[in-house]
Parts: C-alpha cells; structure tokens; sequence
C-alpha cells in the first residue's frame, strides 16, 4: 500500500506470508481439481447448479471491483477483495461444499459444472493477481499449462500470465435475487456449523460427517427455501433434518442470529469406505463398504 508510510516487523511479515499462503492453497486446489479437465468436460452456465450459479455472480461483480481499482492504482483495494473472495467465499464455503463431488462423484452432471466452474475461477484469479503476486501467477500459469511443451508448440513466441489478457465477465451472469437467497442459507449455515464446532471440540464427533443435525428454523419463507436446497450438503453433515417447529431449550444458537436453532444428532449408519459419509446403506451394494453413490461411481 503506497499511500501511507511503510511499516515492517515481525507480525506485519507473518500476517503477509499468511494472507500469501491461504492465496497459493486456493490455487494449489483449482490446479489439482483441472489436472485432467478438457473442453469436453465443460458445462454451459445456463447448465449449472445453483450454488455454481451464485460464484458466476460473484465473478461479475468481483471483476467490476478489480478492473475499477487498478485503474485507480488502487492495489490494496484489489488485494482485499480478492483475497476474502479466496478466503471467505472460495476456501471456506465453495471449495468446502464441492470438494466432495469432486473427489467422490463419478462422471456426474455436478462433478463436471464444478470442474468447468473452477477452470472458469482460474483464468480470472490468475490474470486478476499477477500484477498484485507477478511470480506466483506466473508459476500457476506454467504449472496448469506446461511452459516446456507449449513454447515447443510457439516456438520463439513468448508464453507468460502477463500477456494474457483480463477475460470477459458476462453481466448477464449478475443474480441479484439468486445472491440473496445463498446469503440467507449461509446464515443457517453458520449456526449449524458452529453447533457442529461445539460438538468437535468436546470430542463427541471428530468430523462434521458424523452429525446428522434437526435445524429448527421459526421463518416460514426461510424453511421453505432450505427445503429446496441439499442442506447436508451444503453443510458437509451425513444428514440434516429441517423443522419449523419451535426450538427445543437445549437447542444450539446464536445470538446474532434469530429464529435458527440446532439439536444435534448422531449421523445413523455405518461410515463409506469412499466417501466418509455415515448412511444406512452402506454395505448392500456390489462393492464392500460403500454407499449406493459411491457403489455407482466406482462402477
């Protein structure tokens, strides 16, 4: 940040190399998930999810941001943004929630939306940063691409993230009503997620695919949407049951959320061999020791 006098320390260096690290494990992800993607894996937006939907919107208004700040010179701005988009939305929500299509699921309508979302989310996070981490960028860019084949393919033609060009962000990827509704479910997320973390931490369950949660939600509006949604999924728990029923006492809250309480639950069933999930299932298929998803993926 050039506006002001610079500071340096020991604690400024070690919140730097921690903002560097979380940005480099988000791309670490994108490039282990697109190692094997081709065009004909890709999923037209129209095609997607919902969830995919929302990043897309994300996407729009998140290039608006970037192009507005560095024509302003105003990389702190651009850093900031894009890096609670990596932490907040990307690392903590949508990588989260998907990481399990995308190691469990077979060749899946979901698996491959995600996949095409990612390689979207790739050629925007490495032209957005490489201004703002030069070096990093360009290592991404090589590591997906192979700079030793592709400059054969060239010749003596350059081939570097620098002299790509900032993609195109459709506007007609903006969904406000669509934004709206994912902001909503997050903040029953959150509760469940917390109530989840309280059961962690007194050692009751190791993994939040040991749970199978009741969520008692007092909205009508808002129990209806949940119910439109694979909250279990959503909420990386084996199952979830949804109730607009008040809350019981020892229901879990939060006090800055009202109307949301969690009752936990034991997930019931025996743990996937694959996929970790806690079903009823598991052990009546053809393969030992998996769930009927994981059963068809493997064929």
């Amino acid at each position: 940040d050039y506006t002001g006098d610079q500071r340096i320390g020991p604690e400024i260096l070690k919140g730097v190399a921690d903002s560097y690290r979380r940005l480099r494990n988000t791309l670490r992800f994108m490039l282990g998930a697109l190692s094997t993607f081709e065009e004909k894996d890709r999923v037209s937006p129209e095609e997607m999810p919902e969830l995919e939907k929302w990043v897309l919107h994300r996407l729009v208004e998140l290039d608006h941001t970037v192009r507005t700040g560095y024509a302003a010179y105003d990389f702190q701005g651009v850093f900031q943004a894009l890096f609670n988009f990596c932490t907040v939305d990307l690392s903590a929500f949508y990588f989260d929630i998907r990481k399990d299509a995308l190691y469990c699921d077979g060749d899946s309508a979901r698996r491959r939306a995600a996949r095409t979302m990612l390689d979207i989310l790739f050629h925007r996070l490495t032209t957005w940063l490489a201004p703002i981490l030069v070096f990093t960028s360009e290592e991404v860019w090589h590591s997906r691409y192979g700079a030793e084949e592709v400059m054969a393919k060239l010749g003596d033609e350059p081939f570097s993230i620098h002299l790509e060009d900032i993609p195109v962000t459709p506007g007609d990827w903006r969904n406000d009503p669509l934004a709206d509704t994912v902001a909503r479910i997050r903040r029953v997320r959150r509760v469940v997620t917390a109530a989840l973390e309280v059961q962690r931490q007194e050692k009751v369950i190791g993994s939040s695919l040991e749970a199978a949660p009741v969520v008692h939600v007092e909205d009508p509006e808002v129990l209806a949407l949940l119910r439109q949604v694979p909250m279990d999924d959503l909420c990386i728990t084996s199952g979830l049951t949804l109730s607009g029923d008040p809350s019981p006492a020892e229901a879990f809250r939060l006090p800055e959320i009202e109307g949301v309480g969690v009752v936990f639950e034991k997930a019931d069933g025996a743990k996937c061999q694959r996929c970790w999930k806690i079903l009823p299932d598991v052990g009546s298929h053809s393969h030992d020791g998996v769930c009927g998803r994981c059963d068809e993926a493997l064929g």
